[in-house]
């Protein structure tokens, strides 16, 4: 079952000034976090019980790198915190959703995360993840 918003992901290319700007806005960092399966430096900001999180590649083959040669900053995908992902998975892939990832796979935050495809759903990039506690 969906619970929350867990994160909305912003693609950026230099994170250091995404950071910056949000900062300017009243956030407050919370931390940042490199994710060597995603090839990316993530940062985190609290928004309430959610989270903003800006996305900056570390390599040219990462999946952000990508996006930003594509569609350039912005919002890359909005996370759903779930209960269970392996269910979550089976029920999207039942219902038709294609899948980007069959299995949970790590992801920041001591999260177990995995996507749904764009083209499946409506244009957006959709990761269901499971948190766990630091």
């Amino acid at each position: 079952m969906i619970k929350r918003i867990s994160h909305i992901g912003i693609a950026v290319r230099d994170l250091d000034e995404g950071i910056a700007f949000y900062q300017k806005l009243g956030l407050t960092l919370e931390g940042t976090e490199e994710v060597p399966s995603q090839k990316v430096k993530v940062a985190f900001f609290p928004v309430g019980d959610t989270r903003i999180e800006l996305l900056a590649p570390t390599a040219d083959d990462s999946p952000i790198a990508g996006f930003l040669e594509k569609k350039g900053e912005g919002i890359q995908h909005i996370a759903f915190a779930v209960d269970d992902l392996p269910e979550q998975l089976e029920k999207a892939q039942e219902e038709g959703i294609r899948l980007i990832d069959k299995e949970p796979r790590p992801g920041a935050h001591n999260a177990e995360i995995a996507f749904l495809h764009p083209k499946s759903s409506l244009g957006v990039l959709i990761e269901f993840c499971k948190e766990h506690s630091h």
